[in-house]
């Protein structure tokens, strides 16, 4: 079976031009610091603080480019720190999630919502998909070896032609599963 390559996506923002504007100031564009491995995205230089009612997280990376809608991704154990109820999503659906209150250089913007734990998923290019026999918005399994062996269940499948084939889980994911450099995973379900 081909082996998935695994990445661990820590917390970090994306953000609408809008709100880089009132976080960076007005016509800053973000600077690209490190190619991403999904095609076209990165990290950005920029950085802000994410707060909520419970307790604050300082210099969470934005990543570009700018998007639509702003959101703030986070892992269950920010989301107790942060004090926000946990609402795991896929990226972009935001809608009934929770607010979230970001600080940047020169301003700050408070989300409606828009705080979400970004629900495990694998990334496929179209080539990859055919030879994986899955399609987008399936939901597969995947085994990851190593001295932490585990079967991550519930892992949503997104199939787009500018993917690039990689499985993400969040920090607590990734340090349950005991993840490395190079280690990879095995689809066993569809």
């Amino acid at each position: 079976m081909k082996p998935i390559p695994l990445e661990i996506s820590a917390r970090h923002v994306h953000l609408a031009q809008a709100h880089v504007e009132i976080l960076f100031g007005q016509g800053h564009q973000l600077a690209r610091v490190k190619d991403l491995s999904q095609p076209g995205q990165y990290a950005a230089a920029e950085q802000v603080d994410i707060i909520g009612p419970k307790g604050s997280i300082d210099k969470v990376r934005v990543l570009g480019p700018a998007r639509p809608e702003s959101q703030v991704e986070i892992s269950a154990t920010d989301s107790r720190k942060l004090g926000i109820p946990a609402s795991y999503r896929n990226s972009g659906d935001t809608k009934g999630t929770p607010g979230i209150t970001m600080r940047g250089p020169k301003g700050e913007v408070k989300l409606d919502c828009g705080g979400i734990i970004a629900l495990r998923h694998l990334h496929c290019d179209l080539p990859n998909a055919a030879e994986l026999g899955v399609k987008d918005k399936d939901v597969v399994s995947i085994r990851i070896g190593g001295a932490r062996a585990v079967i991550f269940e519930q892992v949503l499948v997104r199939v787009n032609k500018d993917f690039a084939l990689a499985m993400h889980l969040d920090t607590d994911e990734g340090n349950a599963a005991g993840l490395e450099p190079g280690v990879t995973g095995e689809l066993i379900k569809k």
